[in-house]
């Protein structure tokens, strides 16, 4: 059998959708005769017929119409197969696709998704927030190409790259009285805690810190994402504990402590060990290890933060009460033997 004509196709769904042979074929710029010609030429190739005249209009028939929508198909294919042939032609690289923590995604990502953007337009980035086990599972799908992830991972059809620690610390609400400078499991255990959903990495790790040395707390309030947390904190809903790096921007509601012992966890890049590697992904992966780097520089913001609130908190704690300065207690003696 012969293959397809795409002028032909063409030809019947402009004939169909116009409804007129003579209208189809000053949009295709031919002659009428040229249209009646694709389309019988269409009709003998198939051995039915296509098209049916009403009064004065054309109209397809059952396999005309099922011929159309399979030639709107067809249209679709090659519309796309031009497209990336024209992205090759203009410096198109490749297509990489990222799997990362919501955490990452909002405070480390930013900045190096804007470079690769700006250095290597060539690049069809996608990216897509979700917890590392779905990052595992896709990447071994080869659904996606590089994750960025929560250790522990142990499997071995993966290449495993640690990038750096992230400290974990408690947030409160600026008002709360009687806050101490190093927060215990002990002292968590008592209060009104807001986590993330389950399904995240840090509640897997504040259960565990806290079940080794504490009752477990009251219900918890679940949330969503970070942002979310802080917000309820802020809000005066509760405590919650949350990645420094989250905080490393000092937010007026809130106030940031250490906890006792630490509690941190280590961020990773992973990919299946048998990936080709392509010039796109490789650009992308040296960019992700730009992130062992940076970790120090984004993480002292929230250090400073946290040793200025500790420090403030201390002299508060020292500051004589209002109004029982000494220099005040003599004043006032002094007055009250002048009285009569």
């Amino acid at each position: 059998m012969r293959s397809l004509n795409l002028d032909q196709l063409r030809a019947l769904a402009k004939v169909v959708e116009l409804g007129s042979f003579s209208a189809a074929a000053r949009q295709l710029n031919l002659t009428q005769p040229a249209v009646s010609l694709q389309i019988r030429e269409l009709e003998r190739r198939f051995g039915v017929q296509l098209i049916e005249r009403v009064g004065k209009r054309a109209h397809a028939t059952a396999p005309g119409r099922d011929l159309v929508e399979a030639a709107q198909r067809i249209f679709r294919e090659c519309e796309l197969t031009d497209a990336a042939m024209r992205r090759y032609r203009d410096g198109w690289i490749g297509r990489v696709h990222i799997g990362t923590t919501n955490t990452t995604l909002m405070y480390e990502l930013p900045p190096i998704l804007r470079r690769l953007r700006l250095d290597h337009p060539g690049i069809d980035l996608h990216v897509t927030n979700m917890p590392t086990r779905d990052s595992v599972e896709r990447i071994l799908q080869n659904k996606i190409d590089l994750g960025l992830v929560t250790l522990p991972v142990e499997e071995r059809q993966l290449k495993v790259t640690p990038l750096h620690p992230e400290m974990l610390v408690a947030i409160f609400p600026a008002d709360m009285k009687e806050i101490p400078h190093e927060v215990t499991p002990e002292y968590v255990a008592q209060q009104p805690l807001v986590m993330e959903h389950t399904g995240g990495a840090v509640h897997a790790l504040v259960m565990r810190w806290l079940s080794e040395r504490a009752p477990m707390p009251r219900p918890l309030m679940y949330l969503g994402t970070t942002e979310a947390l802080k917000s309820a904190v802020a809000s005066n809903l509760g405590m919650s504990i949350v990645p420094e790096m989250a905080v490393a921007e000092p937010v007026p509601e809130i106030v940031v402590r250490p906890l006792r012992p630490l509690l941190s966890r280590t961020l990773a890049l992973i990919e299946h060990r048998n990936k080709p590697n392509e010039p796109a992904l490789e650009i992308v992966r040296t960019a992700l290890l730009g992130l062992r780097a940076s970790a120090a520089t984004a993480n002292a913001p929230a250090r400073r933060s946290r040793k200025r609130s500790s420090s403030r908190a201390s002299h508060e704690d020292l500051r004589p009460p209002r109004g029982n300065s000494p220099r005040r207690e003599a004043r006032d003696a002094e007055a009250s033997r002048d009285r009569p």
